[in-house]
């Protein structure tokens, strides 16, 4: 089939749609440069011997560079301006060869577009279409140059196998942002009514996924609260937070369900003869801050196994740190822990967070300036929305998650 024709075709509304939506759900538009799609471009420019590569993705108006080298252009042009939007046809239409390539662009149907006409523009293109979530093209793997060239036998399977390439990143982009779905729902839904209580949550991974998660949920006379930190980042850690938020809540229903007297401590007990094999064999250990809050006197049990972070606001402003000796689950496989108590008393205010909340508000691990952040924000959603902000001003290198609880003052 003939450029000209590809011009003249274009895909079936639904197909175009569908095909929109993969794009959208590959939530890569718009989003930084990195380094795994640089690395490449650069391989393709060297291979090749040629001054441009880019991998892009079409919109619904625009064509959008997650990565371009040497076009000397915005991050986006316009779609009808793109020969990619022809490679994205062929993908359809030809899907056992979907690739284009124009050994002269001034002899093809595209010979009008503004980066072809131009004085050094475009005389060579080569496209390999991308795909995303359900089989559709989302983008384009592309190589050109300014005078017209051919690409031997050799240099075809090559230019094949840097499309593999980046099609295995965007998979990587897609089974990851499919995982970071998934984590957010596993998120207990906001603690919207708890009588004489203020609750705010949050928990903001360092990259797509995270290690970190929170977790809250109603027992008989109270609630409890847990903020968890599993060693290590990105999706091997995130599975492992799936299994310990699991193996806690099932232990801690079980205790309740048999009206133990020692319910925290043997919860922890509980879940931690469950994972330490698996903790074990992914050379991993999980930090905990475990609590049960008796709503109606603001009486607090908690377990703090090696997390280190909890603390109470006072109505006056002072800070009292929640202290606990506890180790880390995985760190010995028979370990016990000790449960402490505290007071919650009207007008306080209860915050557990991760560690990556010392990153956030000060240097490498500023105890004293996180003890201060949270004293200068006492209010659980002020507090929140401070800590979201400060993650936005700055890339945070660890997962911040923070539970803040105020007792309110009676009306």
């Amino acid at each position: 089939m003939s450029t000209k024709s590809f011009i003249q075709h274009t895909l079936p509304p639904q197909v175009e749609e569908d095909r929109l939506r993969s794009v959208e759900q590959l939530y890569l538009l718009d989003t930084p440069p990195e380094e795994r799609f640089a690395q490449i471009t650069r391989m393709a420019r060297s291979a090749f011997d040629l001054p441009m590569a880019a991998i892009s993705l079409l919109d619904r108006d625009r064509q959008w560079f997650k990565q371009m080298d040497g076009l000397g252009v915005q991050n986006s042009v316009p779609r009808p301006q793109t020969v990619c939007a022809a490679t994205i046809l062929r993908a359809y239409e030809h899907p056992e060869d979907p690739g284009l390539i124009i050994e002269d662009t001034r002899e093809s149907a595209f010979n009008e577009l503004p980066g072809i006409c131009a004085d050094s523009g475009i005389r060579f293109y080569a496209g390999y279409p991308l795909y995303g979530p359900g089989g559709h093209a989302v983008g384009t793997f592309c190589v050109y140059d300014t005078k017209p060239r051919q690409l031997s036998s050799s240099q075809r399977r090559t230019f094949v196998e840097l499309a593999a390439w980046a099609q295995r990143e965007l998979q990587s982009t897609d089974d990851l942002e499919r995982a970071a779905t998934v984590q957010r729902q596993l998120l207990p839904p906001t603690l919207g009514d708890l009588p004489g209580y203020s609750v705010c949550a949050m928990c903001l991974p360092a990259y797509a996924v995270g290690g970190d998660f929170y977790d809250h949920y109603p027992v008989q006379g109270g609630m409890i609260f847990t903020v968890a930190d599993v060693m290590g980042k990105g999706l091997g850690a995130a599975i492992l937070t799936a299994v310990v938020r699991s193996a806690l809540r099932g232990a801690s229903r079980a205790m309740e369900w048999v009206g133990s007297d020692n319910d925290l401590t043997g919860a922890v007990s509980a879940a931690s003869l469950q994972l330490i094999d698996d903790l074990s064999s992914t050379d991993s250990f999980v930090t905990l801050f475990h609590l049960k809050l008796a709503t109606e006197d603001g009486s607090m049990q908690y377990v703090d196994a090696g997390h280190g972070f909890a603390a109470l606001v006072r109505r006056d402003g002072t800070v009292q740190q929640l202290n606990g000796d506890g180790l880390p689950l995985g760190v010995l496989a028979e370990d016990s822990w000790t449960a402490h108590d505290a007071s919650l008393q009207p007008g306080d205010t209860l915050v557990i967070a991760s560690d990556g909340i010392l990153d956030l508000v000060g240097e490498v691990d500023d105890l004293p300036e996180a003890l201060k952040f949270i004293g200068q924000h006492p209010d659980p959603a002020d507090l929140c929305a401070q800590a979201r902000a400060l993650a936005a001003s700055k890339t945070t290198l660890d997962d911040v998650t923070i539970v803040a609880v105020r007792r309110e003052l009676p009306p």
